[in-house]
């Protein structure tokens, strides 16, 4: 009862803001963008619980502290300082700077008008609704897990519920409500992360008991002493997920679109302290909290101290692992505020992708094809199209997630990888320098796309298996049928060929690409 009763209160809370906040959401600036009126507080917040969600807490923490140990903690080091601070100090405020001055709404309408290119933002916006699509799917699987585990709701009515609570405050209040719900959601991750830890911890023995009960573990090698180690038993395969759930921020169009409504540079030089503290406690606490999975579950099924986690057909039930923690170290009042925890930080990264992939549909792709057609759609025609696709983008990730036997951590991978590796490079440079030619941003969306469809192909579906055993076989130093490791070199060689292209393709309009500069002096 005690539960439902937290559950029910804070959705209530959600859908009031979202009916408070329709009164401001006259435009679509408004709606997209909060008027880019939006301070430091509610930014940092709204990009720190656009970045972690129940993908990190349910998933990435689940299965990379079972495979890694104590050492999944640099995962949430590496979020902290290279997924939020050192974003906010070299995208911050040049992006804010750039996209007023062009007066770019969405990623897709900066590529257009940074690079001259219509046909790159047709582009870009169907990879930004294709690719947000399984990111949003994995969001909903992690949700959905726990609240099967905690509430005993059936899996799928979890995911329809929750696409319904979040369409109804998205479409009502839009970026405004969003970004309100993000600060209230973003108090109770920090408040929960916090109490979970420490409750874990405590149930496991203590700090130093728990480590050393940890090294006695063997890991999946069968070698005892790793997983209490510094660096774990696979460092390259830790530094390929570093870099996917760190770098991979730079190219993700709802996170790098919050830098757009932030107000002035002053709330970013704020922004970007508030949102570094919070992700070293909501990561850093998420991973850190992942690493000691293996004291309370276990795959041995004459272990009874522990949870049985299940191995069906060769692949391990990765996401029941932090519920099991859940339901075994916390008292049933702290299972509520965790519930409440997760659903705080998936919602937040639902609205935000769902409000990105419809807001890039409308505006990028369905305005100009009425425009050419001669039909000029008004400000409440935008609105009221983004807000259509909002609930078919919804509908399409509730459609995806039902497939329950999909990796959390796969599906997030294959759309981080698309994503991030399509607009990191292109979208960075494009910031800091005249040289980039639209050719090497063509180059990066195509490499990502087919790279990415190939990768999954040959290693998750299976489709082509003298093939992939020959690839499997290759002498490397990491995992290259791991789609984190796809995803990262993805965003990696992305920086590669865009600067490379760019040399040996036709320049930009010199006279142009200086007046965009112009927005720097």
């Amino acid at each position: 009862m005690v539960k439902w009763l937290i559950l029910a209160a804070y959705l209530i809370l959600m859908v009031g803001i979202g009916i408070y906040c329709n009164r401001k959401t006259g435009s679509v600036s408004d709606f997209v963008l909060g008027g880019r009126s939006i301070g430091p507080w509610f930014s940092a917040f709204a990009f720190g619980t656009s970045y972690f969600s129940a993908v990190v807490f349910i998933g990435y923490a689940g299965q990379f502290g079972w495979k890694y140990g104590i050492s999944a903690s640099w995962i949430g080091l590496g979020n902290a300082i290279i997924g939020s601070l050192l974003a906010w100090l070299i995208l911050g405020r040049r992006t804010r700077t750039m996209t007023k001055f062009i007066d770019a709404t969405t990623m897709p309408e900066y590529f257009e008008k940074r690079y001259g290119s219509k046909g790159l933002k047709i582009a870009a916006s169907l990879i930004v609704f294709l690719f947000l699509i399984p990111y949003t799917a994995s969001v909903y699987n992690g949700l959905s897990r726990l609240f099967e585990s905690s509430l005993g709701i059936p899996y799928i009515y979890c995911i329809i519920v929750m696409a319904v609570f979040t369409a109804i405050y998205v479409i009502a209040g839009g970026f405004h409500a969003t970004a309100l719900n993000d600060f209230v959601q973003g108090i109770i991750m920090l408040i929960g992360i916090l109490a979970v830890v420490f409750t874990v911890v405590g149930k496991a023995g203590g700090f130093s008991t728990a480590m050393q009960n940890l090294g006695n573990i063997p890991d999946d090698a069968g070698r005892t002493g790793t997983l209490n180690s510094v660096f774990g038993p696979h460092p390259a395969d830790l530094f390929g997920v570093v870099v996917l759930t760190s770098l991979g921020t730079w190219g993700l169009p709802q996170m790098i679109q919050k830098f757009y409504s932030i107000s002035d540079d002053a709330a970013i030089k704020r922004g970007t302290i508030i949102s570094t503290i919070f992700a070293v406690i909501v990561a850093g606490g998420s991973y850190f909290l992942g690493g000691f999975g293996r004291l309370f579950a276990t795959t041995d099924a004459a272990d009874a101290s522990k949870t049985l986690i299940n191995v069906i057909n060769g692949k391990m039930e990765y996401d029941a692992i932090v519920p099991s923690m859940l339901q075994a170290a916390l008292p049933e009042f702290l299972i509520g505020l965790i519930v409440v925890l997760v659903l705080s930080a998936s919602m937040s990264t639902l609205s935000s992708l769902v409000l990105t992939s419809s807001s890039t549909l409308t505006l990028d792709l369905i305005k100009p094809a009425m425009a050419k057609r001669g039909k000029v759609m008004d400000e409440k025609k935008q609105v009221l199209i983004i807000r259509i696709f909002i609930a078919l983008f919804l509908l399409l990730s509730v459609i995806m997630a039902a497939k329950k036997n999909a990796y959390i951590t796969t599906l997030m991978s294959i759309s981080w990888g698309a994503l991030s590796g399509s607009f990191l490079a292109p979208f960075l440079l494009g910031l800091y320098s005249k040289k980039i030619t639209p050719a090497s941003v063509w180059a990066c969306f195509g490499f990502a796309v087919i790279f990415t469809l190939g990768h999954t192909a040959l290693f998750l579906l299976g489709w082509f298996p003298e093939l992939t055993a020959k690839a499997a076989s290759l002498p490397l130093p990491f995992t290259i049928t791991s789609p984190l490791n796809a995803g990262a070199f993805c965003m990696l060689f992305g920086l590669v060929i865009c600067w490379v292209v760019s040399m040996f393709t036709k320049k930009q309009d010199a006279k142009e690409v200086d007046r965009i500069f112009t927005c720097y002096d």
